[in-house]
């Protein structure tokens, strides 16, 4: 029964698809070889596109050159805390051999 049912949905899903090859192909063969559309774009637009194309690249190396600058000031920042770490955990050891040394003199 099951098979019978998909047969069916085959049969008429490929009768639809060729219905459809049938009146769409002489649409299609119509169409330009070359991907155009046949439709020429004005100068003006073609230097906003351009335009707007040149603006966006731009804007696209600025961000290049800010992600650099930013890279190397998080390395820079991370080199110093981990410098200041160190600092710090020197001078609570030599708090901790102060207060250890107070209390023995008591």
């Amino acid at each position: 029964m099951i098979q019978l049912i998909s047969l069916i949905i085959f049969i008429v899903s490929s009768g639809v698809l060729l219905f459809l090859l049938y009146k769409k192909i002489p649409v299609l063969v119509n169409l330009p070889k070359n991907g155009h559309h046949g439709f020429k774009k004005p100068k003006t637009l073609k230097k906003l596109e351009k335009r707007i194309k040149d603006i966006h690249f731009d804007f696209f190396e600025k961000q290049i050159f800010l992600h650099k600058i930013l890279s190397k000031a998080k390395i820079w920042i991370l080199k110093t805390e981990t410098k200041i770490d160190g600092l710090l955990h020197g001078i609570r050891k030599n708090a901790q051999q102060l207060d250890s040394k107070k209390k023995r003199k008591k």
